[in-house]
């Protein structure tokens, strides 16, 4: 298994080539493993780990569906290929900007996290880390922006409660601590 996650990290960093992470001097690469391995904590299950690895590549790259199962489809099983991308694709945004123009921030959020509501367990569970990952530093390094984005995750996990309980109540403890920090 390490083998193959091995190599959809670098699938993912090759994709994410020069995008540096927001706030910080680190390469993006570094956000997608540490959600990975957080995963890890709470579940060994292969799809689940190479979709935290890949939870980006949809969204901030120029990657498509078909490249991302061709590339999945020479590393792993069909079956866990097929899951893999189900799981990427759950977890990418499908409200945004480029493609509802005419909502704001705030109702494509909100929209957003109603449609991750709907979502399976285990894309939730991979959500968590993910808000885990994301919010741990928000408040230090971009702090005019940490209260919109903290309570945009408070959003999702008021309305995500399908995945790794244990990893759900760490997000939220984490998202209710960090807002509480701020003011």
């Amino acid at each position: 298994m390490e083998e193959i996650l091995l190599k959809v990290r670098d699938f993912a960093d090759k994709a994410h080539g020069t995008q540096m992470r927001k706030y910080t001097p680190e390469r993006y690469i570094v956000h997608p493993v540490r959600v990975m391995e957080t995963v890890r904590s709470y579940s060994n299950k292969l799809p689940m780990l190479a979709a935290a690895l890949l939870h980006d590549v949809l969204e901030d790259t120029p990657v498509s569906q078909e490249e991302m199962l061709r590339f999945l489809k020479e590393v792993m099983t069909l079956e866990d290929a097929e899951e893999t991308l189900r799981l990427v694709i759950e977890m990418t945004d499908v409200f945004i900007k480029e493609d509802y123009p005419k909502l704001n921030r705030k109702h494509r959020k909100q929209k957003e996290a109603e449609r991750i509501a709907e979502t399976s367990p285990d894309a939730q569970t991979i959500k968590y880390a993910d808000i885990l990952d994301n919010c741990s530093k928000i408040a230090v390094l971009s702090p005019g922006f940490a209260p919109k984005y903290l309570r945009e995750c408070l959003a999702i996990l008021n309305v995500t409660d399908k995945g790794d309980q244990l990893l759900y109540a760490k997000a939220l403890n984490a998202v209710k601590n960090s807002l509480g920090n701020l003011k």
